[in-house]
């Protein structure tokens, strides 16, 4: 149920943040692991050359975040989701989860930055479950362990940060 093509909520920080992250991704920092690749494949047999593998396995991984963040800021609104009850990407969302009550952001870690508050994806089975849901709404959804979870939303605001 979850529509994957919605946009991704991004504090104008994170927006920032990763806007920054990509462009030194793509420019400096690739540019330091082509010269370790240059340089260690200098050294001679590239078989036994952990110098190598190491940048190589390095441009691989780098190669693979800078996808990550493309994806992520190609479809995305600045600022924070209307602040109208409805759970959604981008909302901190207070819920009572299997009698118990609990606060997070429901979105991905790139939105919460440095804030220690916990997060869950809109395509985890808790965030699929409420996503679209409003404050008063009860749902539930099976954890990995075959459990029927039930879920009372409570609150829901938007984050700021």
């Amino acid at each position: 149920m979850t529509d994957t093509t919605a946009a991704t909520w991004l504090t104008q920080e994170a927006y920032d943040r990763l806007t920054a992250e990509l462009a030194h991704l793509e420019g400096e920092g690739s540019a330091e692991v082509i010269e370790r690749i240059a340089a260690a494949r200098d050294e001679g047999d590239l078989k036994e050359n952990g110098g190598y593998h190491a940048a190589r396995e390095e441009q691989a991984k780098q190669a693979a975040r800078i996808r990550e963040l493309k994806e992520k800021l190609r479809n995305v609104q600045i600022g924070t989701p209307p602040d109208d009850g409805v759970v959604e990407p981008g909302m901190v969302v207070t819920a009572v989860v299997a009698g118990d009550e609990m606060v997070f952001l429901l979105g991905s870690r790139e939105i919460a930055g440095t804030s220690d508050i916990e997060v869950f994806s809109p395509t985890s089975p808790l965030g699929a479950a409420i996503n679209g849901s409003k404050v008063g709404d009860s749902t539930s959804y099976t954890a990995p362990n075959g459990r029927e979870i039930q879920v009372e939303i409570t609150d829901a605001k938007p984050f700021t940060g």
